[in-house]
Parts: structure tokens; C-alpha cells; sequence
């Protein structure tokens, strides 16, 4: 997933999506409130305080969303982007009683500060850990690549598509040309060579800030450093047109919806809410989401804020869900059991100092990922294993695909990488590993289903991927350093558990 190798996705039950439903549609519309006068004096004595970002959910009359507006201002926020189907608003505001005065106002379902730290100017992410291919190498895997008549240069490097017999799907559909999946991500660089072919300017768009730029190259990385999206992409689409790598669905489109603050990497709840609808209302049949909104790991209802920005994100994923838009999410790096009674979180909130806190996975939500009608991905290794970074969860994993493992899964390639190679910003290619690898190959499998069934809904694609997985089912022992300890617990049937959900996706099933 994104923010590099420690992102995490859960996954979601009927059980939950009513609990979730019911949390968002029963709890108090609003907070009470300190008195207006003292308010007010707050908010003088902070004149020059920095400003925040929140997201204001209200009803969806237009008469309700004039009055918010009008209580806005009046609090002294700016609204940057209206989102009038979903009645979600982004407001900027440096008055520290925003929220509270918000949660007050006629018509407000939620309010909350959608990060802890203030606006910042923009600057440039850190570089990521990446191992790029070298000349030497790519040679020596060409030579292997071209034994295979049909072979893309570096696809011998490739064992993750054979692994769910993606090459050999692509020899009976390679992907329909109408459908696109959207890469919710830090950007694509679409002048790669392998991912030109396929890529879809006019579904593309940066919507950092909340409001989306579709102006010429926006969707871009801002710097190489930010490939994260680019491989993701690569993963799904690239072409199998004797260049670099193969995508799992070669002949479909990819576009890119760029969400990662320049500033620090992070994907703020703005950014999604925005990148959701966009992708709704551009056509999109299928979006990939290898991160979490940040600034909270998990989202506790009992948090008004965090409250908020689950109640936001999840208004525009459901509204994308039923325009037809199936959501695929990364499960996570941190090789937690999301069906635990509870977990540490110490890492959250990322954008400020981190508190350590134990959540229950079951009330504090990993936002997209545990959301209603979200695929959650786990990883796995060229054994089929789950990797030994993947969260897991029986009734939270929907389905398995290939993320990676060079520790304890390495495959007999010319590389013997155990990673996933894809491609990078500027023509170039890396491998990498971690359920972000792991959401995109079940993306393109979803891609390949739509391109079967093209009338199938968001809910019936889900179904047929689980449907046409192969569960490797529960592993005798999981002990993957040998100390004798079970470094995770699987639970479950042959059928469903909680490594592989329903299995591992297979993209040969899915064409046939």
C-alpha cells in the first residue's frame, strides 16, 4: 500500500457493513456545543492560528447545503469543494472551535478536522525503497524472457503473473478497451512506454486539496521519488507490446487519480472524497486503493473527528458503488489478525506526533478498506503462502493475490526477487513488495471479470472473483523464521479463512 511498505487494509462482513451503517446513521447529528460568546473569544485570541482542513456532512437538499454554507462562514471557514450529491463539504478554517460549532448547526451529520498538523506549503516526499533493475539485469532476464515465444522482455522476472495465469489469460482476453480502473494513488507517469497504450487522460486528475485539477499532466508524480502509483498501475495495465513488463489485464485502460500531499506523501480524507466521486462520474468501472486515509490508522466512532472522516470517505465510495464502481483494497503490512480483539496503534496520527493507543478493529475502522463493498486484499509469495508483512482476518480478507515475499518466497527467475517488478517514473522499472502490490493484481483480475460480464454489477464482480479464487486453504504450521513460534494464526475452512479470504485470485478463470 502506499506511504511505502507499511500500509494496511482491512476487510469487511455483512456484520460489519450494518454495524458501520448503523455507527454513521445513529449517532448524535451533532455535539453539544460551548457557548457562542466564548466561541467567539476563542476565536479572536486565535487570529493568527494555522489553518486546518475539515469535512462538514450534511443532508443533500439543496435549501439544508445553503444553510451550512451560510454557518460556515459565519465560523470562519473557507469552503474549498462542495460535493452536493454526497452533502459532504471541504472547508479550510483557522478557527480551533470550527468543528464544535459545526456539529451544532442545523442539518450537520458530522464535522471534523481531517488532519491534526496545519496547511503547510507544499514541498516534495521522501524516497522510497525501491530496487530498480539494472542494465545487467534486464539483459540477463530478456535472454530468459525470450525462450517463451510471446513473452514480454522482462516477463520472465514475472512470476506473479504466472502464478494466477495471467499470461496465459491474456492469449484468450487480454481486457476490454471499455473498461478503466483508476489508480487512487500518487500519480502515474502515463509517458511510460508500457503504460501510454493504455493509459486514460480524460478519467485522470489531481485531486489534492480536495477538488480535482484535470488539467494536462496533473495526475503525474510530483518527483520520481513518488512511483508508488506508477507501479501500481503498471501492475494492472501495462502492454503487452514488447516492451518491459505485462500488466494482469494488458488491454484495458488504466488512469490516474493523484491524492498524495506533496508535502508529506500523506493521502488525506479530502483527497479520496474527491477522488471517488471523480471516478464515479467519469466512467470508471473499477478503482484500486493500495493506502489508508490518513491521519488515523483506524477511525474510532467514538472520535468525533475520526467519526467524520469515516462518515466523508464513506458517502463517496457507496455513491461510486452505485454508479457501478467496484473499490479493491491493500490489506496491510504489519502482519496484524483485523478480526483481533483489539490492536496497537502506535502510530497514529501520522501527520502530527503519534500517540500509542489499542483499538478494537471492530469499532475503529480502516478507512477505505473497511467500508461497505470493498474488496480487501491480502499478499502472497511465489509458494502461495501469505507473505510474512500481510495482515490477515478471518471475515476480513475478501480474497488473496501476489504482493510478494523476498524473505522466506524466492522464485527460481533470472532476478530470484521475490518482489513484484513493474514499472517506475521515467522509463524505468523496480520491484517492490507489500499488499500494495497485492490490491492492483486483484484489480486487474476484477478488470478481466468486467470484461466478460460487462453488465455485472459492483457486488456481482465481487462475487465471481471469490467465486473463481483458489484457496490453498489454512497451512499446517506458519512458523516462517523456524523459532518454533506461529508467527500468525490462520482460521477457517479449506473454503474461506482468514489468510486468503475466499483465495487467491485467478486471471485465467476469470476469461474463461
Amino acid at each position: 500500500m502506499a506511504h511505502l511498505p507499511s500500509r494496511r487494509r482491512l476487510a469487511l462482513t455483512v456484520p460489519l457493513a450494518l454495524s458501520l451503517t448503523a455507527s454513521l446513521g445513529f449517532l448524535p447529528a451533532a455535539a453539544s456545543a460551548a457557548p457562542r460568546a466564548a466561541q467567539t473569544a476563542d476565536a479572536a485570541r486565535a487570529a493568527d492560528a494555522p489553518k486546518l482542513a475539515y469535512v462538514v456532512n450534511t443532508a443533500t437538499d439543496r435549501r439544508t447545503l445553503a444553510s451550512v454554507k451560510k454557518a460556515i462562514a459565519a465560523a470562519d471557514g473557507s469552503v474549498v469543494a462542495t460535493y452536493e450529491k454526497i452533502g459532504v463539504i471541504v472547508v479550510h478554517s483557522a478557527n480551533p472551535g470550527f468543528a464544535q460549532e459545526m456539529r451544532a448547526v442545523r442539518g450537520v451529520q458530522s464535522a471534523g478536522a481531517t488532519r491534526t498538523a496545519p496547511l503547510t506549503a507544499a514541498g516534495t516526499t521522501d524516497a522510497g525503497a525501491a530496487e530498480i533493475l539494472t542494465a545487467a539485469q534486464a539483459a540477463k532476464t530478456a535472454r530468459a524472457s525470450a525462450a517463451e515465444p510471446g513473452s514480454e522482455p522482462l516477463e520472465a522476472d514475472q512470476w506473479d503473473l504466472r502464478a494466477i495465469g495471467a499470461d496465459k489469460a491474456a492469449q484468450i482476453n487480454p481486457g476490454s478497451r471499455k473498461v478503466t480502473v483508476a489508480v487512487i494513488d500518487t500519480g502515474v507517469d502515463d509517458t511510460h512506454p508500457d503504460l501510454a497504450p493504455n493509459f486514460s487522460a480524460a478519467q485522470s486528475a489531481n485531486c489534492v486539496g480536495g477538488k480535482a485539477d484535470t488539467s494536462e499532466g496533473a495526475w503525474r508524480p510530483y518527483t520520481a521519488d513518488d512511483y508508488h502509483g506508477t507501479h501500481v498501475a503498471g501492475e494492472i495495465a501495462a502492454a503487452r507490446n514488447g516492451v518491459g513488463v505485462a500488466g494482469v489485464a494488458p488491454g484495458v485502460k488504466v488512469s490516474s487519480i493523484k491524492v498524495s500531499d506533496p508535502d508529506n506523501g500523506l493521502f488525506y480524507p479530502e483527497n479520496v472524497v474527491c477522488a471517488f466521486v471523480f471516478a464515479a462520474d467519469h466512467g470508471v468501472e473499477i478503482t484500486n486503493n493500495s493506502y489508508y486515509v490518513d491521519p488515523w490508522l483506524y477511525n474510532c466512532m467514538d472520535d468525533p473527528d475520526q467519526k467524520a472522516i469515516v462518515d466523508a470517505v464513506n458517502r463517496a465510495q457507496l455513491y461510486a458503488q452505485k454508479k457501478g464502481t467496484l473499490h479493491l483494497a491493500s490489506a496491510g503490512n504489519s502482519n496484524h489478525d483485523l478480526d483481533a480483539d483489539a490492536i496497537v496503534d502506535d502510530s497514529s496520527p501520522d501527520d502530527s506526533t503519534p500517540v500509542t493507543r489499542t483499538i478494537d478493529p471492530h469499532e475503529c475502522f480502516d478507512v477505505p478498506t473497511q467500508l461497505p463493498g470493498v474488496v480487501t486484499v491480502s499478499a502472497t509469495g511465489v509458494q502461495n503462502l501469505k507473505s510474512y508483512y500481510s495482515s490477515y482476518g478471518r471475515g476480513v480478507v475478501d480474497v488473496a493475490a501476489p504482493g510478494g515475499d523476498r524473505r522466506y518466497q524466492l522464485p527460481d527467475t533470472p532476478s530470484k526477487d521475490g518482489r513484484i517488478l513493474s514499472t517506475m517514473p521515467n522509463n524505468q522499472y523496480a520491484f517492490l513488495q507489500g499488499t500494495s502490490m497485492a490490491a492492483p493484481h486483484a484489480a486487474g483480475v476484477a478488470a478481466l471479470l468486467k470484461s466478460t460480464h460487462p453488465r455485472a454489477t459492483p457486488a456481482q464482480l465481487q462475487a465471481l472473483l471469490k467465486a473463481q479464487a483458489d484457496n490453498p486453504g489454512c497451512p499446517a504450521s506458519y512458523d516462517q523464521d523456524g523459532d518454533g513460534t506461529q508467527d500468525a494464526v490462520c482460521e477457517g475452512g479449506p473454503r474461506v479463512n482468514g489468510f486468503y479470504g475466499a483465495g487467491i485470485v485467478d486471471a485465467l478463470r476469470a476469461v474463461k
